[in-house]
């Protein structure tokens, strides 16, 4: 995280390389089934298969898995993964007496009550159910003796563009932050079976390059529509595989997909990249839903800005605040080197402060201190001597580090941590006060999965500033890009968003979006909404560059009718219980809006902290008096989702007629109006240094 005076922005590019050095060898538990840390008896993942399917604007994640019982007795399937990012569980069915029975959702106690009850009674069950911000976690009952059991679970999420670069996880690595967890489960996260990944990455607009950084041998090829694929199975998914034989350019995926019997363990996430062609325009997309003419419709826009953001340079002071909790204790190892690497790249008349924090902050540093040769060795050399321990005193260490700035210099504070505050303050209407404190902005590298992203975001979006996630199998060079151009540049602050002008047919309301005041260079802004009738409006984007307002305007159409996308509706329900969790955790406990969360849960079939999706027979879902409302809003989505693939790709951009923005989106090959963007010669650096780390740190932890 970095906080950086409203008034002025900085050149960050040795910030970045140090984020990225520290994230580049993290120890973290896998996902898998779970058992009991006494020795009880245990389940094998057998078979794990994941489909996923990206276009207009948002991806599905679609993963069933077998659980084998190898043993003489029943036993209960366990099985726990992170919560991916800004992710809406939509599905879960379990496969009872050979057929699939779909999950409907329940308040989480309720739902809890009833798969006890049915367990007891020894009848087929399965719950899934969210853990906080941490994980998902799935248990079924019974898995017969000697016999076993299958699920399918699935998820959707928006799929955003960034300097016109996509990116998508699927997160197999646990983040190691829950330690009454660790400390009762041990997990078995190999497949024994069966594994295979495949992606489908269907747009519009032309793909110049896809690929997995953490799993060169995967089979990527492209269809003669210009859809990109990507498919792992178990002998490609190590990422330590040798890549695929090309055959007249591509992959040989006939000899790709054979079956094969090696186990995989499911300990690196799925991390997949791809970059659109320069120079694409900016533009407005929508994509609406509406079933019935007379009723309500439901629409995600997405506006992916052309801007003239010119670049910005200026001195500062760097305050490295850098969390050495137990949770951090696989990255420590190279703070030393990230560290080097950082300031390594201030100029001669920049300075730096260093402080750690557990427990209680610490400063290495004593006060201030030029950027010299000799000062930066001897930096590096008592951060070496630091080891990971203790608990996470997370505000301690922000309010430290907005103490130690200079109010008469241009100033950073680097925040490198996971957010699991347990020390001390940790509500998030504390830090959201702290930040206010003072004129800075929060610009925020998420590390790793099960991050607490409810504490972090609502920072972030409160200061005006913005959310990087980083995965440990994330694109370094594509990080250092995406987040550098960001704080290199100017932004548009004060963004408002308006329809005008609208027909008198027509009206939109239920506008959700993340409430973040700033756009930055190649960001996208997406949000959701409802809308009644149909025909023409205005849309307005407006805002202030380096203090002078500035205005994009544009004006489309909304559709009588569309029945395209019905996943639609349930990204809208996910925007509007994340607005809601969000006002709790920063207004406390409000009993209306948790009945809100719930409501629209139910309504629209999605986990949340408060409610969960249960599986029981068809027969006792009529005798609870259950309404099989997720069912039957599955079946509506999978029949579009068929029709979809059978379909030419579709472009969804609706300003076509009047072109919102002048200038292309960003890019890091050029456009954007403002000039190539590169760092040819630190990236290779880059690269070459998180090779050498993740070397060595591989080599001493084995």
């Amino acid at each position: 995280m970095t906080w950086i005076s409203k008034s002025r922005s900085i050149a960050v590019a040795g910030l970045l390389a140090f984020i990225v050095a520290v994230l580049g060898a993290s120890q973290a538990r896998a996902v898998g089934l779970l058992t009991p840390a006494t020795g009880a008896p245990g389940l094998d993942l057998r078979d794990h298969k994941v489909g996923v399917v990206v276009e207009d604007g948002y991806a599905i994640t679609t993963v069933e898995q077998t659980f084998a019982n190898p043993h003489v007795q029943d036993l209960e399937a366990t099985y726990s993964f992170p919560v991916p990012k800004d992710a809406a569980v939509s599905e879960f069915t379990y496969w009872i007496d050979g057929s699939p029975v779909t999950g409907e959702v329940f308040e989480k106690q309720k739902a809890r009550k009833i798969y006890n009850q049915e367990k007891q009674a020894g009848r087929e069950t399965a719950l899934a159910e969210q853990d906080g911000h941490r994980t998902f976690d799935i248990k079924v009952w019974p898995v017969r003796a000697n016999s076993d059991v299958k699920v399918r679970l699935a998820y959707m999420q928006p799929a955003k563009l960034d300097t016109g670069i996509g990116h998508y996880v699927y997160p197999l690595e646990e983040g190691g932050v829950d330690e009454q967890k660790l400390a009762f489960w041990t997990a078995k996260q190999t497949v024994t079976g069966s594994f295979s990944f495949d992606l489908h990455l269907r747009t519009a607009y032309p793909v110049e390059a896809l690929r997995l950084p953490a799993h060169s041998a995967a089979q990527i090829t492209q269809d003669p529509d210009g859809s990109w694929r990507v498919h792992m199975d178990n002998a490609s998914f190590s990422p330590t595989a040798p890549a695929p034989t090309p055959v007249n350019g591509q992959a040989d995926t006939e000899q790709a997909v054979q079956p094969q019997s090696q186990p995989v363990k499911l300990d690196t996430d799925i991390v997949v990249y791809w970059r659109q062609k320069a120079d694409l325009p900016g533009r407005v997309e929508m994509v609406p839903y509406k079933q019935d003419a007379s009723g309500r419709g439901t629409f995600m826009l997405t506006m992916t800005p052309g801007m003239d953001l010119k670049p910005i340079t200026e001195g500062r002071d760097w305050v490295f605040v850098l969390d050495r909790s137990g949770s951090m204790g696989g990255k420590i190892a190279t703070l030393a080197e990230g560290v080097a690497k950082a300031l390594g790249k201030l100029r001669a008349e920049d300075r730096f402060r260093i402080v750690f924090f557990n427990n209680a902050p610490m400063e290495l540093t004593r006060g201030f201190t030029a950027a010299s040769p000799e000062n930066v060795q001897r930096a590096v050399n008592d951060v070496r001597s630091v080891t990971a321990e203790g608990g996470t005193n997370l505000y301690a260490g922000l309010e430290f580090g907005l103490d130690a700035l200079d109010s008469d210099r241009t100033g950073a504070i680097v925040l490198v941590t996971d957010g699991v505050a347990n020390v001390g303050v940790t509500e998030t209407r504390d830090f959201l006060r702290l930040t206010q404190k003072k004129d800075v902005r929060l610009f925020t590298a998420i590390m790793g999965n099960s991050a607490n992203v409810p504490l972090l975001e609502p920072m972030t979006n409160a200061s005006g500033g913005f959310a990087v996630t980083v995965s440990n199998s994330d694109d370094i060079v594509g990080t250092l890009l995406q987040a550098t151009s960001k704080v290199t540049h100017e932004a548009l602050h004060g963004v408002k968003l308006t329809f005008g002008d609208t027909a008198s047919s027509l009206r939109i309301d239920d506008i959700r979006r993340k409430d973040n005041p700033t756009l930055y260079r190649g960001e996208q802004l997406v949000l959701f909404g409802h809308y009644w009738g149909h025909g023409d409006t205005t849309l307005r984007l407006s805002g202030k560059i380096s203090g002078k307002p500035v205005s994009y305007e544009t004006r489309f159409s909304f559709p009588e009718t569309a029945d395209r996308n019905p996943e639609i509706e349930r990204l809208w329900g996910y925007a509007q219980i994340e607005r809601d969790l969000n006002r709790l955790a920063v207004l406390g406990p409000d009993a209306d809006v948790k009945s809100s969360v719930i409501d629209t849960s139910k309504e629209y079939g999605i986990v949340t902290p408060f409610t969960s999706m249960l599986v029981v027979r068809d027969a006792r879902f009529q005798e609870l008096a259950v309404k099989r409302t997720n069912r039957d809003r599955l079946a509506v989505e999978a029949k579009a989702k068929a029709q979809r693939q059978t379909q030419p790709v579709q472009s969804v951009r609706v300003d076509t007629s009047k072109p919102m923005f002048n200038s292309p989106q960003p890019s890091h090959t050029g456009g954007g109006g403002s000039g190539a963007f590169g760092l040819p010669g630190l990236i290779l650096a880059l690269l070459a240094l998180i090779a050498g780390l993740r070397t060595r740190f591989t080599r001493s932890a084995a």
